[in-house]
């Protein structure tokens, strides 16, 4: 089999374009080549990266104010800037009462924007623009260190025009900060593949590490390729191998740990509630319900019943190409998989350390582990989670398919010399079927599709004509037709990710495409406005419209129940819905036992005033069952608020002997609770506060009709008297 490496002085020579005095070295010059780039270079490849960077940002930023965000994750920022207790737990509220389900790292980043600049919808972007800009920067110098400017030029272009990537990026998921920790850790581990030293690899471990305290085991999926690059490629004997991956395994383990090691060491008296845990540990939270429950579903020992919601569809290979997937990361997936099988045949010769092949090792474990991952877990899996695939995919979109295309054009590999141009075919089939799926949505997805199929056809039969006449440069416009051709699509469902309102629990991009749990969760609808004081650098006021938001990632699955806000044109799909007069209904038909507390309620604007002054000097504004209720509220007010029950429910959080002490220290007054009854701790609280508790009805805030103000709210007032 013939390699196509050629030998480094022809290489060198067709890279080299542009000729100069040599570099100084001063800041002038450092100034300069940060804008053209190294003298080896190119001309056009440094502006070239300036424009994929400058688009990726105006994507991702595009319309910044009417970014709603995840107000689960909104409200724990917020009360992170009110409370360093509350900043280093992942709290929810600012008493600590529960942590969100997630480590907190990305939290953090966000909360340290909000406290430098103030709290509100750009602070809280600031980072997640940064992250997305960044990886793409992160993945251009990667490729083209392995495969040239070409490859990166290519790479960069992909991952910025990733219709999800752009959904989530424009977010406050923790999502964009994840994929810039393992983008980090991937560039180290390639360092260190080829000086085989030892810190490269250390490096690499202690951003896999951070990345773990950003998303728990999702950032572990890239590590089977991690090692098995490092074991195969470096350059140094096996022993040291050996030695140097036992070293860098003790420094992920203690990046990955240290913050759980000393949560579950604090007395659970002394810290909040781990939310999603069953026993109130991160441990737990780490195995079940972001570890084995995410992968099993509700067969695992998670214990939370929230684990078997799939807003993707059904689990199998065929996920990642369903209607609801496939126009979020499928588009270049055949592409990157023939470019993956192709590129490492080319390469089938060459010495062991090879670098080129290194590299297609690491995208392609990273793309294929990513893949089977995402494609085969049953638990809860919302569409954006899939970004992490997107660098694998646009790595070797750009270094596979550059080494496809120089055996094609130069014909040292005769039998793959016509991988090219099927990869391209089949991948412009599978974009015009994508763009039929969502025929009739629009005039960018049909344009899209013309340009498409145009394209697409163009690059084929240029390729074939141009092998046969040896017209390189015709062959050279093909495979520019070729790029066209398979991102016209991407970047219409990226323009429309851009452009649109977004749900912010469950964001995605291009058109709603129907069917299954989130199908109907599109780009095109709009999910409601921003709670008030998530748009603002100010405190959260009580004097907003009362929309509340959305439920938060990892829920239950829409019921297909749910109502949807006046005007929206899109269903909530969650538990919480909003009525045309702009208050919160909080849903009792919790999973998990949660439906005792806080169900058939109206959380309005005039009832938040109402608690608000009448709060005599609690630490918590009220007590409601689920995290949903209670992010919304907490945005509303600008107050701590209990989640009693954590994201489904069923968090064993409260418990009657801890309600009775809150209320007996004056800590809280205030509690919804059903009037449908509950089951387990939840009933038992639900029946001891209707006990002793006093019903506040809705007259004493409400400004509705008579017959609303004599009904029941459900909420209740405690005071220490209450309690025997």
């Amino acid at each position: 089999m013939t390699t196509l490496a050629p030998p480094p002085h022809q290489e060198g020579a067709r890279r080299s374009h542009r000729a100069g005095p040599p570099v100084d070295g001063g800041l002038d010059s450092r100034v300069r080549r940060l804008f053209t780039g190294p003298a080896e270079d190119p001309r056009w490849a440094r502006p070239a990266l300036w424009a994929i960077l400058l688009l990726a940002t105006a994507l991702y930023a595009w319309n910044l104010t009417s970014i709603t965000g995840n107000t689960f994750y909104d409200a724990a920022v917020y009360s992170g800037t009110k409370s360093w207790k509350a900043f280093f737990f992942g709290a929810l509220d600012s008493g600590s009462f529960i942590t969100v389900d997630k480590p907190p790292f990305a939290l953090w980043v966000m909360g340290l924007s909000a406290r430098v600049f103030g709290y509100g919808t750009w602070q809280l972007m600031l980072p997640m623009v940064a992250a997305g800009t960044g990886s793409v920067a992160l993945l251009y110098r990667s490729v083209k260190r392995d495969f040239g400017a070409v490859a990166g030029t290519i790479s960069a272009l992909v991952l910025a025009l990733t219709p999800i990537t752009v959904a989530i990026t424009r977010d406050t998921n923790p999502d964009p900060i994840l994929v810039l920790l393992m983008m980090l850790g991937a560039l180290a581990l390639l360092k260190a593949v080829r000086n085989g030293k030892l810190m490269p690899l250390v490096w690499s471990a202690v951003a896999i590490g951070f990345a773990f305290n950003t998303k728990m085991m999702q950032a572990y999926v890239v590590l089977p390729a991690f090692f098995l690059v490092y074991l195969w490629a470096t350059n140094v004997s096996l022993g040291r191998r050996i030695r140097n991956l036992a070293v860098a395994t003790v420094a992920l383990v203690v990046s990955s740990a240290w913050w759980m090691v000393i949560v579950d060491l604090i007395p659970a008296s002394s810290r909040p509630y781990i939310g999603g845990s069953t026993d109130n540990t991160v441990w737990d939270l780490v195995i079940g319900y972001n570890g084995f429950g995410r992968i099993f579903g509700a067969s695992s020992s998670v214990g939370s019943q929230g684990n078997g919601a799939s807003f993707g569809g059904s689990s199998g290979l065929y996920r990642m190409f369903n209607e609801i997937m496939g126009g979020q990361i499928s588009w270049l997936i055949p592409f990157a998989a023939v470019a993956l099988v192709g590129g490492l045949v080319l390469r089938g010769r060459a010495p062991r350390t090879d670098a080129k092949r290194a590299a297609l090792m690491l995208w392609g474990g990273w793309f294929v582990l990513h893949f089977l991952t995402f494609s085969l877990a049953e638990g809860t899996f919302h569409p954006y989670y899939v970004t992490a695939m997107a660098p694998g995919i646009a790595a070797l979109a750009g270094g596979g398919g550059v080494l496809l295309y120089r055996a094609f054009r130069e014909g040292a590999a005769a039998k793959w010399a016509w991988v090219l141009p099927v990869a391209v075919a089949a991948s412009t089939v599978w974009a015009v079927v994508l763009l039929q799926r969502v025929s009739g949505s629009g005039a960018v997805y049909t344009v899209a599709e013309i340009v498409v199929a145009v394209a697409g056809a163009a690059s084929v039969l240029g390729l074939l004509v141009g092998r046969f006449t040896r017209r390189h440069r015709l062959t050279g416009f093909a495979a520019l037709a070729a790029v066209v051709a398979l991102l016209a699509g991407p970047a219409a469902y990226s323009v429309s990710a851009a452009t649109s309102s977004t749900n912010g629990t469950n964001p995605t991009a291009g058109p709603s495409t129907g069917g299954g749990m989130g199908g109907g969760m599109g780009g095109g609808g709009g999910m409601g406005s921003a709670p008030s004081g998530s748009k603002s650098g100010t405190k959260p006021s009580g004097s907003g419209s009362g929309t509340m938001g959305t439920p938060p990632s990892g829920g239950t699955a829409p019921s297909g129940t749910g109502t949807a806000k006046s005007g929206s044109g899109s269903s909530t799909g969650g538990s919480t819905s909003e009525s045309a007069s702009g208050s919160t209904s909080e849903s009792g038909g919790q999973q998990g036992g949660g439906g005792g507390m806080g169900g058939g309620t109206q959380v309005s604007s005039e009832m938040i005033a109402y608690l608000k002054k009448h709060q005599d000097g609690a630490t918590w504004l009220l007590a409601v069952s689920t995290d949903q209720t209670a992010s919304s509220i907490i945005l509303e007010s600008g107050q701590p608020v209990i989640s009693m029950g954590g994201w489904s429910g069923s968090d064993n959080a409260m418990t009657l002997a801890k309600l009775k002490s809150l209320v007996k220290s004056g800590k809280l007054h205030y509690i919804i609770v059903s009037s449908d009854g509950g089951q387990g701790t939840n009933s038992e609280i639900a029946t001891w506060v209707k006990a002793h508790g006093t019903a506040v009805k809705s007259s004493a805030y409400s400004s509705g009709s008579s017959t609303t103000s004599s009904s029941s709210s459900g909420l209740y007032r405690l005071d220490a008297s209450d309690v025997s």
